[in-house]
């Protein structure tokens, strides 16, 4: 056990204590209590860990690199990327198909799945800058 954990070690102790003194009627108000006290201690313990685990990912964004565990491109941009694409894939399809026949058709497809694979590939550069900014700004809050 850790030294922190002997606080805890010393609450129950007591509490058990309590219990051997008061009897059995205080049961539940020694439990609860005693359950406050830990639930105290992993609050202080997580938000501990939290503060830490940000300030290393502002360090390191603030060094330049990206976050830790982030993709280049985040899911939800790409996500919605597709789903956008996948949307304004039906009029497109509709508006070619109705001007220009099957080629029409064929011009809109290829147009956006040329910006499919220019977005997977390619543009998550365009993306960067504003990530960084965004990273900026975060660290000087």
């Amino acid at each position: 056990m850790d030294a922190p954990d002997t606080e805890l070690d010393k609450e129950l102790k007591a509490t058990l204590q309590a219990r051997s003194e008061l009897g059995t009627d205080y049961d539940s108000a020694l439990v609860e209590s005693f359950l406050e006290k830990v639930e105290q201690r992993l609050d202080v313990t997580l938000d501990r860990r939290v503060r830490r685990h940000l300030a290393e990912q502002q360090t390191a964004v603030a060094r330049g690199a990206r976050a830790p565990g982030q993709p280049v491109g985040h899911f939800g941009e790409r996500f919605g990327f597709g789903i956008i694409s996948l949307v304004l894939a039906v009029p497109l399809s509709a508006i070619g198909a109705a001007n220009a026949g099957i080629g029409g058709l064929i011009v809109a497809w290829l147009g956006i799945v040329g910006v499919n694979v220019f977005q997977a590939g390619h543009g998550r550069r365009l993306f960067r800058g504003r990530e960084e900014r965004r990273a900026a700004s975060d660290w000087e809050e």
